[in-house]
């Protein structure tokens, strides 16, 4: 593990203490939990700046895992980019939450709604440029690595940027439940909905497939086949879930 570590840091320590700082974030977030009782939704406020600080440290750190491999890749507009755009994003949250108040689907004034819009550019954003990165892999030749841990990459790629946009399907109904309300009674800690559909849990699964493909090329599958029928089987298990969710229905019934 110390080693992961260390070549974490050795590949972008720009975006490896942006990572750590948000881990720290998110340990904190959730210490508050603890000692606190205010609540959004009938959840405890702070867990989804958790949430969400606890995600950035994962993309993060996949990102500047991945990109050290591309060759004459601009790294430090990546880097400030993802700083100022994710980060944005987490101290908005954050703040909200010891509010007491909506960041996502708040427009209950000109100032929240203009924030909340900001919040959706960033996200937009960062898709964009994730997407950017993936065709720089479909680009590049890259012998050092093998070919079935590439393919693992573009796939993890791809399924997260298809999924990262399928958030504009909660933006554009301002609810992330489909058949009641928000809040309804969910799974502990992830909080999805027992009762209703859900359109949260295809978003975090897609949006993840960034860091299960590639671990499960390099570690498991080993096989460029292999790895191709893992990746449409998990874009197509995710997309089930997805539709399901629109249907109104819970992910386990």
């Amino acid at each position: 593990m110390f080693h992961f570590i260390e070549n974490l840091r050795f590949r972008n320590e720009t975006l490896f203490y942006f990572g750590l700082i948000c881990l720290v974030l998110a340990g904190l977030f959730l210490l508050l939990t603890k000692f606190t009782s205010t609540q959004i939704y009938g959840v405890n406020a702070w867990h989804k700046p958790f949430k969400f600080a606890l995600s950035t440290t994962l993309y993060a750190w996949a990102m500047l895992w991945f990109c050290y491999e591309l060759p004459s890749f601009n790294v430090r507009v990546f880097n400030w980019a993802i700083i100022l755009l994710l980060g944005f994003e987490i101290v908005y949250i954050a703040i909200q939450a010891g509010r007491g108040q909506l960041s996502h689907y708040n427009l209950s004034s000109p100032m929240y709604s203009a924030l909340y819009s900001a919040m959706a550019i960033a996200a937009a954003l960062v898709s964009v440029y994730t997407a950017y990165i993936a065709v720089l892999f479909f680009q590049a030749e890259l012998p050092q690595l093998p070919a079935y841990y590439v393919w693992g990459i573009r796939a993890g790629l791809v399924l997260f940027v298809i999924f990262s946009l399928q958030g504009f399907a909660m933006g554009s109904r301002l609810t992330h439940t489909i058949g009641g309300p928000d809040g309804s009674a969910g799974l502990p800690v992830l909080h999805w909905s027992k009762t209703h559909g859900d359109l949260r849990i295809a978003h975090f699964l897609g949006m993840h497939a960034l860091q299960i493909i590639p671990i499960l090329s390099y570690y498991v599958l080993k096989n460029t086949k292999a790895v191709a029928l893992v990746a449409v089987a998990y874009a197509l298990v995710t997309l089930g879930v997805f539709v399901q969710a629109l249907q109104g229905k819970p992910l386990f019934k």
